[in-house]
């Protein structure tokens, strides 16, 4: 009777038992049976372009900006006092302009009757001097009638001299009034001190001028000068004349905005300045560029350069042997450079760089000739990692 009740108890618990027992067996298999090994992943070679390092001689070139200054200027002023009358055609701004030609004339007749009353002053004292040489010959014979001795000064008296030393004197004095004269006269012409183009003119016919009046101002056409600033540790690779029997470095010139790509002038560095600027503390370099408004046959198809313009120059610098030119952009992290092994991996090497201009450097230890440098850009680039070639058997 007590078992037939307990039956239905046993029934219940046979199903957990037997999950129990599964829930055992599993994690005894879970705990002896075999296990994978992980095993890590292949190293796969990065794909990338290289460039053979080649060392030999190449020449520094220095790139700075500059402005267009005149080589000769000048501001004209009357030497003279008087009312123009007349005024050159040429004499208009951004008139063309030779050596001695006639820009303007003042009035001239005030300065001709000066030279006809000097010249009259001349004749006065001509016959003065005349007159008393004539009294200094009767003074003479009269003192060799008399046959006296007397003292040195009462001989001079006697003789005239000082009369004769003053009456030079006032012709001495007419002959430069009467220079003077003639000059002034001269100068109611003015003309070009040098071949130069018109850059303003403030007075027209009618003007009564001044010696404190501007006439003109011209600028020069035969030269002008473009005024470069370059940081000081750059002058070591220009060449700066230091006499006549040395030249400077070349220079071109360029101004793509107003010339166009691919156009330039070639100028030559004739000096520097002696000090350096005040705010940049650049030093200073003139340059010099002949017929800068293309004005000669053989300049014809050059661009015309204007001045205060600012362009852009290129300075070719000194000569250096046994370096590598490497472009600026390939340089890592300052002063490294990607190398691909013999072994085909990633090198990174520190080099030594002699020179660096504005798109390369030149290199002069650090790699070899011939060897293979990475000119491809590498994301978390590692020392050792395995690389591979464009254009090679696994590409």
């Amino acid at each position: 009777m007590f078992l037939q009740n307990n039956r239905p108890w046993l029934r219940r618990l046979m199903p957990v038992g037997v999950l129990f027992a599964g829930a055992i067996a599993a994690v005894l298999l879970m705990q002896t049976g075999p296990s994978a090994k992980r095993e890590a992943p292949p190293r796969q070679a990065r794909l990338v372009e290289t460039q053979p390092v080649e060392f030999g001689s190449a020449r520094t070139r220095i790139d700075a900006m500059g402005t267009v200054v005149a080589a000769e200027s000048v501001t004209l002023q009357p030497q003279v006092s008087g009312e123009i009358i007349s005024v050159s055609d040429d004499l208009e701004p951004g008139g063309l302009l030779r050596t001695g030609d006639e820009i303007l004339r003042i009035d001239p007749q005030d300065y001709e009757l000066a030279v006809l009353q000097r010249e009259s002053e001349v004749a006065q004292a001509q016959s003065a001097l005349r007159l008393e040489l004539g009294q200094q010959a009767i003074a003479k014979r009269e003192f060799e009638l008399l046959n006296e001795k007397i003292g040195e000064e009462d001989r001079e008296l006697v003789l005239r001299k000082p009369q004769l030393e003053s009456v030079r004197a006032q012709l001495a004095l007419a002959r430069a009034s009467l220079k003077r004269a003639k000059l002034d006269l001269q100068r109611t012409r003015v003309s070009a001190p040098f071949n130069a183009i018109v850059e303003s003119r403030p007075v027209e016919v009618g003007s009564r001028v001044t010696t404190a009046n501007t006439l003109a101002v011209l600028a020069g056409t035969d030269t002008c000068w473009v005024e470069v600033s370059v940081p000081v540790k750059e002058l070591q690779w220009i060449g700066i004349p230091r006499g006549s029997e040395t030249t400077g470095s070349r220079v071109r010139i360029s101004n793509p905005a107003a010339w166009g790509k691919g156009v330039s002038r070639e100028g030559r560095v004739i000096r520097l300045a002696g000090d350096l600027e005040k705010e940049g503390r650049m030093a200073r370099l003139i340059v010099e560029v002949d017929d800068p408004f293309a004005l000669k046959p053989e300049s014809s198809d050059q661009p015309i350069m204007l001045m205060d313009s600012y362009v852009s120059v290129e300075i070719e610098g000194r000569q250096l042997e046994q370096v590598a030119a490497v472009s600026r952009e390939h340089l890592r992290d300052g002063d490294r450079l990607w190398v691909m092994g013999a072994d085909d991996t990633l090198d990174i090497r520190e080099v030594d760089i002699v020179f660096r201009g504005h798109d390369r450097v030149f290199v002069t230890q650090g790699v070899e000739d011939g060897e293979r440098l990475v000119v491809t850009d590498l994301s978390a680039p590692v020392a050792g990692m395995p690389l591979r070639m464009k254009g090679g058997d696994s590409d």
